[in-house]
């Protein structure tokens, strides 16, 4: 008997909605960028895993200790992992942590000559990072196509109707990789953080004043509930 073959999906749909959604919230916010403070791509490394669980504003103010006390790939290899610990320690999980800079930091200065690898597949390969720390790092230090499945992007996406009940960071990165033009990626995933904290709030989203209040999804069923009789 033979096997039928899976309809493609189409996606026109999705991709109409994803450019309007990318339209808007430029309007919204102009000034997209990582909200994580760095000055090289070893820095914007250490902040994103010290990041996990945490909030973007304590890692920011953690790390002018860590990097003035060390400050250089080869300075913070050489350290050890205790004493990182000792000052990341605000972030949380903070042995786990120190463990993997320290081992990240000192494969960029023996493999890289400290210098933070441009291909996706290199990121990956380092200690403590995922594919949300190397899409963050693709597209913010070497400028190109990345999707970062932050919580704020998984939860608006899903709110939006880019992407039908997905949680799973990878599977809402490739589904997004299908509707969103490659040079769009990153800095529309910067905008879902800062909507998702000044208007789609988790616990009680503001969606009267939405910018995309008449194509969300959710907004719409919302306010169709409330006109029905």
């Amino acid at each position: 008997m033979p096997v039928r073959k899976k309809a493609p999906e189409d996606l026109t749909a999705k991709k109409a909605l994803a450019l309007e959604v990318i339209r808007r919230l430029k309007a919204e916010y102009p000034d997209a960028g990582c909200t994580l403070d760095y000055d090289h791509a070893w820095q914007l490394l250490v902040s994103v895993r010290l990041a996990a669980q945490c909030t973007d504003a304590r890692v920011n103010i953690v790390v002018e200790e860590l990097f003035a006390k060390y400050p250089s790939v080869a300075a913070l290899a050489a350290a050890e992992p205790e004493d990182i610990e000792a000052i990341v320690k605000p972030c949380g999980l903070g042995h786990s942590k120190a463990r993997d800079i320290s081992a990240c930091m000192r494969m960029l200065r023996d493999k890289y000559d400290c210098r933070v690898p441009d291909t996706f597949d290199e990121l990956l390969a380092l200690p403590g990072v995922g594919r949300k720390s190397a899409n963050l790092i693709m597209g913010d230090v070497f400028g190109k196509p990345a999707i970062v499945t932050d919580t704020h992007c998984i939860r608006l996406c899903n709110k939006i109707g880019l992407v039908d009940g997905i949680k799973e960071p990878q599977k809402v990165e490739m589904a997004l990789w299908k509707i969103i033009p490659p040079e769009e990626g990153s800095d529309l995933c910067h905008r879902f953080v800062m909507h998702g904290r000044a208007v789609c709030n988790a616990r009680k989203p503001e969606c009267e004043k939405c910018c995309l209040k008449d194509i969300c999804r959710t907004a719409r069923e919302a306010a169709g509930q409330q006109a029905e009789p």
